[in-house]
C-alpha cells in the first residue's frame, strides 16, 4: 500500500513540475515577444510636422509633392493608417476603388463626382468614407487628410 502511496505521489510531483516548466515556458515567450503600442499623431504632427518623419514616402508630381505616412499597419496586413498631402490633382477612376477608406481632411477639400453624376464635396473638418467598389472622378486645389484603410486582400495599403 505504501508503495502505491508514492507512485500517486511522484506523478502528482510529475504533474505539478510540468505544470510550471510551462507556465516558466510561456512566461518566457511573452517576455521576448515584440511589445506593440498604439499609433498616435499629436496636433504638432497633424498640423504637418507628421511629415518630417524619415518613414514618409515623398513623390514628386507636376503639380507638387505628395507626402503619405503610414502610421500604423495591422499584423494581419489588412489594416492601415496615416496622413497624406497632395496638391491640385484630378484622377478619373476607371477601376474599382480597391479599399474602403475613411478619410478626415484638416486641410483643402476634395470634389468627388460618382459615375451617375452625383457629386460631393468635402471639406476641411469633414469626413468622407469610399467603399472598394466606387469609381468616378476625384478633384481637388490640394488637401492633407488622416486616412485608415482595410483591405481583405491586403493589397493597397
Amino acid at each position: 500500500m505504501q508503495g502505491a502511496r508514492i507512485a500517486i505521489y511522484n506523478k502528482g510531483g510529475f504533474w505539478v513540475k510540468l505544470t510550471a516548466l510551462m507556465s516558466l515556458i510561456s512566461l518566457s515567450t511573452l517576455a521576448t515577444a515584440e511589445t506593440v503600442h498604439p499609433a498616435k499623431l499629436s496636433s504638432t504632427e497633424l498640423a504637418g510636422y507628421a511629415f518630417k518623419n524619415p518613414n514618409t514616402i515623398v513623390t514628386e508630381t507636376p503639380t507638387g509633392k505628395i507626402h503619405d505616412l503610414t502610421s500604423l499597419k495591422s499584423s494581419d496586413g489588412k489594416f492601415a493608417s496615416g496622413m497624406y498631402s497632395a496638391g491640385k490633382s484630378r484622377f478619373d477612376i476607371t477601376e474599382p476603388y480597391g479599399v474602403d477608406e475613411f478619410m478626415f481632411f484638416l486641410e483643402g477639400s476634395v470634389t468627388l463626382t460618382s459615375d451617375d453624376g452625383t457629386q460631393m464635396t468635402v471639406n476641411a473638418g469633414e469626413a468622407v468614407t469610399i467603399p472598394k467598389e466606387w469609381t468616378g472622378v476625384w478633384e481637388t486645389e490640394g488637401y492633407r487628410k488622416i486616412w485608415v484603410i482595410y483591405s481583405s486582400s491586403g493589397e493597397g495599403l
